[in-house]
């Protein structure tokens, strides 16, 4: 686990302006997590609740929805929950969207060249013998 911190913009994701926030990229965080009054500002829709565990291992409950993430000039629709508090997470989600990888050492995220597709197990079945 660890983290940094890299700039994006977010936006609702039926159009209109995007919003500058600087997020912490965490690598222990699945979903991406902006304060509740940001995106609210934004008008990012909620489609339902989840609940998460925090840090501290407590569960919490917390709406979660779909905004446009833009990172290095590239934008993608994202799960994003509404958090209390300031704080701005990049989770793990956002960063597979992106196809983008976490470089601790020089606190950057750079591309993917390429992606695995499976653990070494065939997802289908061989037709015709091998």
């Amino acid at each position: 686990m660890g983290i940094f911190w890299q700039d994006v913009k977010v936006g609702n994701p039926a159009g209109g302006d995007f919003a500058e926030i600087e997020a912490m990229v965490d690598t222990g965080a699945m979903d991406s997590v902006f304060p509740a009054s940001f995106l609210e500002g934004l008008q990012v829709p909620t489609l339902e609740t989840h609940t998460y565990r925090l840090a501290d291992g407590s569960l919490v409950e917390l709406p979660w929805g779909i905004a446009q993430i833009e990172i290095k000039g590239k934008i993608r629709p994202c799960p994003v929950v509404f958090g209390p508090g300031d704080i701005a997470l990049l989770g793990a989600t956002t960063l597979e969207f992106f196809k983008l990888m976490p470089d601790l050492n020089t606190q950057a995220l750079w591309p993917v060249s390429h992606s695995p597709l499976g653990g070494g197990v065939r997802p289908w079945p061989v037709v015709g013998g091998e």
